[in-house]
């Protein structure tokens, strides 16, 4: 025998009161937790980019710190011969000449070069999260490369 069928304006049983409150509640933390990830990471992007930019900038002013009388002709071709003095100190010049307002604890960790020809500066900062979050509260550290070179033609 089947127990009787419900009646369309009848209640529903006791235990499923509620529960669309919950989802609701549920889903709405979860659409909150997205947004804090999407916004965070997209921060953390354009904070790379504008960092890969300030590299950008001062290793090529380090690929031009040569001075004249370092050039020669090798070959036919004109040539500079950079040291990594020079370059340090003409990627610390920019840096100090350089505006760069948001970015945090912007250090020259490596302004170099390796076959006196292109100039590698590596710059390193500290990235925070734009809306503070339990997964990364103090923030990220950052670096990025950026290689030129000084070519005459």
């Amino acid at each position: 025998m089947r127990p009787p069928a419900r009646p369309a304006n009848r209640p529903a049983p006791h235990g499923e009161e509620g529960s669309t409150l919950l989802l609701t509640i549920f889903y709405g933390f979860l659409a909150l937790v997205v947004v804090l990830i999407v916004v965070a990471a997209t921060s953390l992007y354009l904070e790379r980019k504008k960092l890969f930019t300030l590299a950008d900038g001062a290793a090529l002013a380090g690929a031009e710190s040569f001075a004249l009388d370092a050039v020669a002709i090798d070959s036919g071709e004109l040539h500079a011969a950079l040291t990594s003095p020079e370059i340090r100190a003409a990627a610390t010049a920019y840096l100090a000449a350089a505006p760069h307002p948001n970015l945090e604890n912007v250090v020259v960790t490596r302004a170099d070069t390796v076959d006196g020809q292109s100039a590698t500066v590596t710059l390193q900062a500290w990235w925070r999260p734009p809306v503070l979050t339990l997964f990364v509260p103090d923030g990220l550290p950052m670096d990025v490369t950026a290689v030129a070179r000084s070519v005459f033609h």
